[in-house]
């Protein structure tokens, strides 16, 4: 069997179905197996960029994962930018790069390069991958294919970069004679028995505890598990950014986002807690704010996590970790589950109730929001798409202001999806990371993407619309880098440069630009025409670009500024001020 067969043959015995691909002279021996293979199915995206981005997309909704064929030298350091969004948010894919002939390979490292193309792609992406190997020799290919697989899934998940010679991947091989991976025993044994039993006393003994669920829930697929966490002890939710759909936003144990762009109800929740339960969530300074040692003062406060060094980043100076759980999650939910009796009584309604109350107090998008006459207020879009959007669709938001305003305003419904790069948060990313939503999915993709970021990635709507993929591209347009503004007014006072047209950016009539791609396209810049042409455009078949004309000067509103303490957002209150403020409250309408 020639190698690059039994590259193709592994790929479907793992699950997987499509490959993401750009064709170069140092793969072609791997996309051609993959072509010939009758259970594989290529695709074309326009950049190696977006084609690891719809492999990570592909990934975060499929249980297989997405998978990039890619040539030498350009066309494997086109990938760095969606191999960082992988690793930074934990998120496993596969990537192949082609390689020029051994005989072609550099012989040391002060020699620049020897073969057409050569790049040493290894030594590149070994810092933001779970592993990155060449194959030297035919015979290692099954091995390193196994153990490729098993440290993208096991532990802390994230990407994996085989790289391939050109003349490794036509040499005949045997199946049956290649050596085998066995892997390794695990290396987490948390003592869960008497953390969780101290864990639950904790929750037991406290007036305002919380929970904060992270992306690591939806990782791990403990998605049930810890909203059974949560309902056993009826206890208040915040979500991060990275957690946000676990929960429908009406669900009566959801409190809403916290951070640094966080909503005051659950910043006001968190710094006036005294339980702090952080699970699945790193807590980065995108949650706790830049100054650690202000969040949650006064509550005792504990993390789960699988990542030793994520438990012990923390300095004296910074946030301190009452109880620490080192624990992959499964086991944790598994511990938890085993610790379960009578369904105690639920003691914290009246600290509910109270959360409740801020976060009606203190709304992302209050009333007056709506009177506005010229373009579009954004938090006004976000509520009247998440009105018109249905349950069980995927969301897919894009970097900077429409990313902060989407998970700030969207409400989420049953079963929706709504995701990002996280963490390395390029623009460019929700476009092309639709296409893999799409295939793996099987549900319409609701892509919201700014003006500056569809520029990064235009040409990937050619991709959208040669597989007449279900996508529903809404541009939030201010003609110009909203979020870099803002902190050009905070930072600079307001001397622009390089952020909008005035001050060197270029734009297209977006419109123009999706006919051109052959998208049914829309325009709207009123509120009174919003709700309408939302419905029309969620109800059209195939591809849709929507031009969302909004306020040039719309700010992220609340956001904390950079290096700042969340205390400046939600400082804590008083015992006696909170007592008061929850009795006010028993009196009012808002449900629960």
């Amino acid at each position: 069997m020639k190698l690059s067969d039994f590259v193709a043959e592994f790929l479907v015995q793992q699950g997987i179905r499509h490959v993401f691909l750009i064709s170069g002279g140092a793969i072609i021996h791997c996309i051609d197996s993959v072509a010939q293979h009758p259970e594989l199915k290529y695709i074309c995206p326009q950049h190696e960029q977006g084609a690891g981005a719809a492999a990570d997309a592909y990934s975060r909704v499929s249980d297989a994962l997405g998978t990039v064929m890619v040539t030498s030298g350009p066309g494997a350091t086109n990938l760095i930018t969606s191999v960082c969004n992988a690793y930074f948010d934990s998120i496993p894919a596969l990537f192949i790069s082609g390689q020029v002939a051994k005989f072609r390979l550099r012989s040391n490292e002060r020699l620049r390069q020897k073969g057409f193309q050569e790049t040493d792609v290894v030594s590149i992406f070994k810092p933001i991958t779970n592993y990155a190997v060449q194959i030297k020799n035919a015979e290692d290919i099954k091995y390193e294919l196994t153990q490729a697989f098993y440290l993208a899934k096991s532990g802390r998940p994230g990407p994996v970069l085989i790289d391939i010679p050109d003349d490794i991947q036509r040499v005949e091989i045997e199946p049956n004679a290649l050596r085998e991976f066995i892997p390794p025993a695990s290396t987490v044994s948390p003592q869960l028995p008497s953390q969780t039993l101290q864990l639950f006393q904790l929750i037991q003994s406290a007036q305002r505890p919380v929970l904060i669920f992270g992306a690591g829930v939806r990782i791990t697929r403990q998605e049930k598990e810890a909203i059974a966490l949560a309902r056993y002890f009826q206890c208040p939710v915040l979500l991060t950014w990275g957690g946000m759909d676990l929960f429908p936003y009406d669900d009566k144990l959801n409190m809403g986002g916290v951070g640094v762009c966080g909503p005051r109800g659950g910043n006001f929740a968190v710094q006036n807690s005294d339980l702090v339960i952080a699970i699945g969530t790193r807590l980065s300074q995108q949650i706790t704010g830049g100054k650690q040692n202000l969040f949650a003062t006064k509550a005792k406060k504990v993390m789960v996590d699988i990542d030793r060094e994520e438990l012990g980043k923390f300095s004296e100076n910074d946030l301190h970790l009452d109880l620490v759980i080192h624990s992959d999650l499964r086991d944790f939910f598994k511990q938890c589950h085993a610790y379960y009796g009578a369904t105690p009584a639920d003691q914290f309604v009246d600290w509910r109730r109270q959360i409740q109350a801020w976060r009606r107090q203190y709304p992302i998008c209050p009333a007056e929001n709506h009177q506005k006459k010229e373009n579009i207020d954004v938090y006004v879009f976000m509520k009247e798409l998440s009105r018109a959007a249905k349950e069980g669709d995927i969301i897919i938001t894009d970097a900077g202001g429409n990313l902060s305003w989407t998970m700030q305003g969207f409400e989420i419904k049953k079963d929706q999806r709504v995701f990002s790069a996280w963490n390395h948060s390029p623009m460019g990313y929700s476009l092309p990371a639709s296409i893999g939503a799409a295939l793996a999915g099987q549900r319409d993709i609701i892509c919201i993407i700014g003006d500056g970021g569809l520029m990064m990635c235009l040409s990937e709507l050619a991709t959208i619309k040669r597989y007449d993929l279900p996508v529903k591209v809404f541009v939030i347009n201010n003609h110009g880098h909203g979020i870099q503004k803002q902190t050009l007014d905070n930072w600079m006072n307001s001397r622009y440069v390089a952020v909008d047209e005035a001050t060197g950016l270029a734009f297209p009539d977006f419109i123009k630009a999706g006919e051109l791609f052959k998208f049914t396209t829309f325009y709207v810049d009123s509120h009174r025409d919003l709700p309408g042409i939302l419905k029309t455009a969620l109800a059209t078949r195939g591809p849709v670009l929507c031009n969302v004309e909004i306020d040039p000067n719309q700010k992220i509103l609340p956001m904390l500024q950079f290096g700042a303490g969340l205390e400046d957002l939600a400082p804590a209150l008083p015992r006696e001020e909170i007592r008061q403020i929850m009795e006010a409250s028993e009196t009012s309408d808002f449900k629960v």
